[in-house]
């Protein structure tokens, strides 16, 4: 995005609406503008400043290269608002719609809540997040690569699924089936709560997180835990996973886990059975009696 915007044209406090009634527009500010009825309302646009508007049309920002959204609200109405767009600076806005941000590029969002996040964020590249809320809905951070999330409260379904290179801190997640067939995800001082969290993955590293539900980090490959907790309902973990694990306080149960290494505190149960898979030779140690 360009620091030079002091040629922009700058539209203020009208309504638009129809098909397409900001196609082709280009170093173009919006205040206090309305997009009603109608659809694309600015497609195909670059260099665009959107700030205390409001979005109501569909599909209204689609093929827009370079642009500010700040101080916006998208009612439910706005599905599928930003697509096939890059180089977005999103902040202070409400999203009640879904389906939003897909196939996008250089996204940096700070202080955004989306209050319906149903299948929103696929096959996103170079996310930088602060302050972000996710409610309700399914599937967000869909084939996502290189995303970075600093405070981020969620209670979505199956969130960040075949994803690659994720890092997140101070994190609440309430979900299930998250994290699954990801690669290289650091997610430090977190809650995570929710069943069978990262199957399937590979190069998870927690550090200072608590994690909750049953059947975590199960068929993992390479999982490295520093210095997390368990919530006592948790069993059937590390099921035939690599796992390296220094874990605080009470696990209740471990099964069958591959190969690796793992301390705690204390452990209700240990499950090796005929099922556990080669080499079989994850070394459990217990340090209080």
């Amino acid at each position: 995005m360009p620091d030079n915007r002091e040629n922009m044209q700058i539209i203020r406090n009208q309504h638009f609406e129809g098909e397409r009634p900001l196609f082709e527009s280009h170093h173009l500010r919006l205040e206090h503008v309305t997009i009603g009825e109608g659809e694309s309302a600015i497609k195909e646009c670059s260099d665009i400043d959107v700030v205390d508007c409001h979005f109501w049309g569909k599909y209204p920002l689609w093929h827009v290269h370079g642009f500010l959204v700040e101080r916006c609200q998208f009612d439910a109405g706005a599905r599928s608002a930003l697509w096939y767009s890059d180089h977005l600076v999103m902040r202070d806005t409400r999203i009640d719609a879904p389906k939003m941000f897909r196939e996008m590029e250089h996204l940096k969002l700070e202080n955004v809540i989306i209050n319906d996040a149903d299948e929103t964020f696929w096959r996103c590249k170079d996310i930088k997040a602060t302050n972000l809320e996710l409610h309700d809905g399914t599937y967000p951070f869909m084939f996502c690569e290189n995303v970075r999330i600093d405070h981020l409260k969620s209670d979505s379904k199956y969130v960040f699924q075949y994803c690659k290179n994720v890092e997140i801190n101070q994190a609440h997640i309430v979900t299930k089936d998250s994290f699954w067939e990801c690669e290289n995800v650091t997610i430090c001082n977190s809650i995570l709560d929710g069943e069978y969290l990262a199957w399937h993955s590979k190069n998870v590293r927690l550090v200072n997180c608590h994690l909750a539900g049953e059947q975590l980090l199960c068929y993992a490959d390479h999982v490295v835990l520093e210095n997390c907790t368990f919530d006592k309902a948790c069993d059937r973990v590390f099921e035939y996973s690599d796992v390296h694990a220094d874990i605080r306080g009470h696990i209740e149960n471990i099964k069958n886990p591959t190969s690796g290494h793992i301390i705690a505190d204390s452990i209700g149960s240990i499950t090796i059975d005929e099922n556990v898979r080669q080499p079989a030779n994850c070394e459990i140690q217990v340090t209080q009696s």
